[in-house]
């Protein structure tokens, strides 16, 4: 009997696999398959989820192909998994078949410890990005995987801000990121009894586990209840390569759409945030930018932005609601999916596709 399959790399897979590898592990396919920058990494399959949570531990072989898929991806970019000297660290996301935003769960700089940072600041020669991505890693993973209430970690971000006597969090400098990881993991150790795992694969392990034990979330079951989504398909696991927006101001992150979803008009639209991380656009913690000033900011990133928005709604024939992330001036796509929409911009944009023949009489009629 051949061995099941659990696990798969980026470039094997494509959009039409989403009952298999979720939407997010789909699209990611997809858009490396039509050779977008997207960070390399693999999708952890919801035949995986459903087996963890039936048999409330994951498949006998599920580690093997998790090791080898980790192993490939190494080899590919010659890091290693939380390496002292140059560490690979990765994202771990949950992606249901059906888009269930802010639902579930994200662990971001998987690899962090406390020899990796070191090795962190080595290679990037910036202390400030290397303590700010540790913090983060332990809050998530705190708040994620261990249960912590996320007001602890709240509540002393609060303090090193008003203690540093400055406006945000983006402006602590590095000792002040620094001493907050200590107190970070002081919560841990208070709240579980138990210290920050400093092991990056155990890190991986669980932060995987967590993800699958969203699924059942009270918060996912009643989104689940409301948007009459099936509580039996259970969420993929996508493991990718972290690219980092809070590297800089020639850094940040942000959320676009192909289009107004409010209107249909042509256009793009959307939120950008420099050095910042995923998590920081939707916590509205600081005011975000328009993407018009990201192309004041760096016209060459906003211009190839737009011809990726572009090829990707000419791809999908649909608006197309998109996540990404520049680096250092390098843009990186995270996600993209089929945008939702007003009942005005339906019929806006189906006429519009049919204008442009992206889309047949039929399709455009079945869209409104």
């Amino acid at each position: 009997m051949a061995e099941i399959r659990y696990v798969f790399d980026f470039t094997e897979g494509g959009r039409e696999q989403k009952d298999l590898l979720g939407g997010k592990g789909a699209n990611l396919a997809e858009m490396t398959r039509l050779g977008l920058p997207v960070p390399p990494g693999f999708t952890i399959t919801t035949d995986a989820c459903r087996w963890f949570l039936l048999n409330n531990q994951e498949p006998a072989n599920l580690r093997v192909q998790v090791t080898a898929a980790l192993r490939r991806l190494e080899d590919h970019l010659n890091r290693r998994l939380g390496d002292v000297h140059d560490p690979l660290l990765v994202s771990v996301r949950s992606g249901a078949v059906f888009s269930m935003p802010g639902m579930m769960d994200t662990i971001l700089n998987v690899g962090l410890n406390d020899a990796s940072v070191k090795g962190l600041i080595a290679i990037s020669g910036d202390a400030r990005f290397a303590w700010d991505s540790y913090r983060r890693l332990i809050s998530m993973f705190g708040r994620t995987v261990l249960g912590v209430d996320p007001r602890f970690f709240t509540n002393e971000l609060e303090a090193a801000v008003h203690a540093a006597g400055v406006q945000n969090e983006s402006a602590l400098d590095f000792e002040s990121l620094q001493a907050l990881v200590e107190r970070y993991k002081a919560i841990i150790r208070e709240q579980t009894g138990r210290e920050f795992p400093q092991h990056p694969r155990e890190q991986l392990d669980l932060a995987v586990h967590a993800v699958f034990e969203s699924w059942n979330g009270d918060r996912a079951k009643l989104y689940r209840r409301r948007e009459r989504i099936p509580n039996d398909l259970g969420t993929a696991v996508n493991v990718c390569t972290m690219v980092f927006g809070n590297q800089g101001e020639d850094s940040g992150t942000g959320v676009a759409f192909t289009r107004d979803p409010a209107t249909g008009s042509a256009g793009h639209y959307g939120d950008y945030l420099p050095n910042a991380q995923g998590e920081d656009v939707v916590a509205g913690i600081r005011n975000t930018l328009t993407l018009a000033d990201l192309a004041v900011q760096n016209h060459e990133v906003a211009e190839q932005l737009s011809l990726t928005m572009r090829r990707l709604e000419t791809h999908y024939r649909d608006l197309c609601d998109i996540e990404f992330t520049v680096e250092r001036g390098k843009l990186w796509m995270l996600q993209t999916r089929v945008g939702k929409r007003t009942a005005g911009a339906a019929f806006r944009i189906a006429c519009e596709f049919l204008d442009e023949g992206l889309i047949t009489e039929d399709e455009a009629l079945a869209r409104v």
